[in-house]
């Protein structure tokens, strides 16, 4: 089953490694004798899946997620090793998802406003007057 990112970006099913173990967490004894905790691996230095750009995007946004030119994501939320897989597949898609997406525009540094300086310095005066009528009257 190919994991389907984005409208344009397809990770085929042959890229995807999958690694089951016993997993902590809901189930009670169910939980010592079937592997349901799921770890997806998608290695994305050699993946054939993204262009070259995009790749040089996410081995920089992702940074410490990836270990060896891969990224990994577990899931042991669930009971069931299908609902893990599933689970796994969607935090694998978001993560690349968040890292492929264009982050948030870079402010436009602007001048203050003149209204807006003309109540900061009225505001510092009324403070530096309550400051002031909080000392000690002078001994003349």
């Amino acid at each position: 089953m190919d994991l389907e990112v984005s409208p344009g970006i397809t990770i085929p099913e042959r890229e995807l490694s999958w690694r089951f173990s016993r997993s902590s967490g809901p189930g009670g004894q169910h939980v010592n004798t079937t592997d349901t905790r799921a770890e997806l691996s998608w290695n994305v230095a050699e993946s054939t899946a993204i262009s070259d750009g995009q790749r040089d995007l996410l081995l920089t946004r992702l940074g410490d997620r990836v270990v060896a030119g891969s990224v990994t994501v577990a899931a042991s939320e669930q009971r069931s090793q299908l609902r893990n897989r599933e689970t796994a597949l969607r935090k694998l898609a978001e993560l690349v998802n968040r890292g492929l997406s264009a982050g948030p525009r870079q402010r436009r540094a602007t001048r203050p406003t003149r209204g807006s300086v003309r109540r900061h310095l009225a505001a510092k005066q009324q403070r530096s007057t309550t400051k002031q009528n909080r000392q000690r009257p002078s001994a003349e």
